[in-house]
């Protein structure tokens, strides 16, 4: 259910903001393939950090309260909504400077364009990765000072639930950044290239250059003659004149 929400999200996010067309379908697809990988992450860390979903006072309330919610679905939700946001950010990004490059050089080479789209995709992955972990340290920075505060070991603080799951929920937002950042990069290359080589326009070889120049028509030498005498006759009228 966090899968299937999320991509309406994103449909309606994306296509609302950016308009139907293709840099925006491939942002897309880019968003839609970083989604899946991170909630594969999402999923196989939970499992391996045995996160039940019951340390926050929220969550024992919603138990108290017999709602028989699943806790570490609602935990899986909150990532994956989480991860939307950065996710939506790079691809889109990624797309737009795909099609700029293109739009700059159009005879670049697809290995070229892709090298040049992923440079770019890295360094936005490390500023956003960045984004995540300050977001997700400010949020928590009470509890950050408690634990400061109690004097416990790093270890003891780190194996604690609730640390625990900001730390899956930042690493599974950064896998899904970075694994965004090669599906959209492929897709924008593929498609500004076969839509690239669709508009050029191909000169048959048999064609001679010339031909497709515009035919120069020369004057004829009396057409030429008689303007020139036209002209004496002004200029010597004018004379008269004065």
């Amino acid at each position: 259910m966090s899968l299937v929400g999320s991509v309406v999200i994103a449909f309606a996010a994306l296509y609302l903001s950016h308009g139907v067309d293709a840099k925006t379908t491939v942002a897309l697809l880019g968003t839609l393939g970083g989604l899946l990988c991170a909630a594969a992450f999402a999923v196989a860390f939970m499992n391996a950090a045995r996160i039940t979903g019951l340390a926050s006072e929220e969550a024992l309330f919603l138990t108290a309260l017999g709602t028989h919610l699943d806790l570490r679905g609602l935990i899986l939700g909150g990532m994956m909504i989480g991860a939307l946001g950065a996710i939506d950010d790079i691809t889109v990004t990624q797309a737009s400077a795909i099609w700029e490059l293109r739009s700059v050089d159009p005879k670049m080479s697809r290995g070229r364009l892709l090298r040049s789209g992923m440079r770019i995709g890295r360094d936005h992955v490390a500023s956003t990765v960045n984004t995540l972990v300050l977001a997700y340290a400010g949020a928590s920075m009470p509890l950050l000072i408690l634990f400061v505060l109690s004097d416990q070991p790093t270890s003891t603080v780190a194996n604690g639930e609730i640390v625990a799951t900001e730390i899956v929920r930042t690493l599974v937002g950064s896998l899904g950044l970075i694994a965004s950042v090669p599906i959209t990069t492929w897709l924008a290359v593929e498609v500004v290239s076969s839509r690239g080589r669709h508009a050029t326009t191909v000169i048959p070889a048999t064609a001679d250059a010339d031909d497709a120049r515009p035919e120069e028509h020369a004057i004829p030498e009396h057409r030429r003659d008689i303007w020139i005498e036209r002209f004496r006759s002004w200029r010597s009228s004018r004379g008269h004149s004065r």
